[in-house]
């Protein structure tokens, strides 16, 4: 099944490859001109082939609002095969030079295991760059492995369990100077029908459900401080992104247990060779509970950022624990001329403890290849495939709508 997926993925890669150098002249100097084009085009060029298209002004700012929506087909170790939804929708809310983009992102997703997911994601920049509203709103319906707690978790000892959840974050940020922020919010998580669904000893699944109950509820507030002088957060091309997020989550506020944590994300991005449009960019991140008892399934683990992109060659929660220290590099490069497809080859190093006080000595690597394929060229939106490989023999495919990081 594995190999009729890669052999999918290459026969669409090379009918858009074809139809890119079909509109694509040889000349260098007339190449320098051509225009980008995105998943919109090449349907456009399929379905109405005898209708020119629009002439697009060099894609400038403007306060339009830019929409795709794109059925796609994915497959990654967590989900297998999945059927998916996404809808992307990105503005300016003014055309100076230096106005971040705004964007919507939600898809629906149901996959070969059962798992349905519904993220709704809005980052919006005011007029003048001067607030930051983040909002993160989740529905998960998902059977999913578990390992244990630290490095040392034994690859052959994992345990399929079925929850479900809903994920309630919402941040607004105030800038304090150009591209200097600082803010607060409310995060709410609650997990509930928590349940082992391997075909266990009676005594094994009483055990699991005594370590790790029925529900786990989360609900606080968090603050953050933020520099970001990224100009377009989809698909960075330049800039550096720092984040610090400090999530205090009380009793007194529906949780289970008082517990806080602590987040650190560094990204930079540096065009490579300058002025090629190939993009270098770095990942570092320190994630750790600083005080308190989390519950098992919010604290640090594979694949469970905001994002579900960290780990790219390892199952989706392969290691967890108090702490957590993950790196990663991608170089960026395209591949066509007019932006449609692109290449991505990339690295992650990450590493784990299960008490905060552990020196932790095993570093897990992972690394792996992808294809970008341009959803949206306004907003800048790739439908990202990515293969990956960890330790152990673990890989396999990692879809993704928007760059990983």
């Amino acid at each position: 099944m594995i190999r009729k997926l890669i052999l999918m993925i290459l026969v669409i890669v090379l009918v858009l490859k074809n139809y890119a150098q079909v509109q694509n002249p040889s000349d260098s100097i007339q190449a320098a001109k051509i225009p980008e084009k995105d998943m919109g085009d090449v349907l456009h060029h399929l379905f109405y082939r005898h209708t020119p298209l629009q002439v697009d002004a060099g894609l400038k700012k403007d306060t339009r609002k830019h929409f795709s929506i794109v059925p796609a087909i994915g497959y990654t170790l967590q989900t297998g095969f999945a059927g998916i939804l996404s809808g992307n929708m990105a503005w300016y809310t003014d055309t100076a030079e230096d106005t971040k983009i705004s964007s919507v992102n939600t898809n629906v997703t149901y996959s070969q295991k059962k798992q349905i997911l519904i993220p709704f994601q809005i980052n919006s920049w005011t007029k003048g760059n001067r607030y930051n509203i983040i909002t993160d709103f989740r529905f998960i319906k998902y059977p999913s492995v578990i390992y244990g707690l630290g490095g040392e978790a034994d690859p052959n000892q994992g345990f399929t369990i079925n929850f479900s959840g809903i994920k309630v974050h919402q941040t607004v940020m105030k800038a304090l100077s150009h591209n200097f922020y600082i803010g607060a919010g409310y995060y709410f998580d609650k997990l509930w029908n928590i349940r082992p669904t391997d075909s266990l000893s009676d005594n094994l699944k009483d055990q699991l459900t005594t370590k790790l109950g029925t529900t786990e509820t989360a609900s606080g507030v968090v603050f953050r401080f933020l520099y970001d002088n990224r100009l377009n957060q989809i698909n960075p091309q330049q800039g550096l992104y720092f984040n610090v997020t400090y999530r205090y989550s009380p009793k007194a506020f529906g949780s289970d247990s008082t517990w806080h944590s602590v987040l650190i994300d560094a990204r930079k991005y540096v065009q490579f060779p300058k002025g090629s449009g190939n993009v270098l960019a770095f990942w570092l991140m320190q994630w750790f509970v600083a005080g308190g008892t989390s519950p098992y399934l919010l604290m640090p683990s594979t694949g469970w950022d905001d994002n579900y992109n960290t780990g790219r060659g390892y199952i989706q929660g392969r290691y967890r624990g108090n702490n957590m220290t993950y790196f990663e590099t991608e170089y960026r490069f395209g591949i066509t001329n007019n932006g449609l497809i692109g290449g991505v080859a990339f690295a992650n190093l990450q590493h784990f403890s299960s008490d905060i006080s552990a020196a932790y000595n095993t570093i897990f690597p992972g690394y792996g290849l992808g294809l970008r394929i341009k959803l949206n060229k306004h907003s800048g939106a790739n439908l990202c495939i990515d293969y990956g490989f960890g330790q152990n023999g673990s890989r396999g495919f990692f879809v993704n709508l928007g760059e990983i990081f």
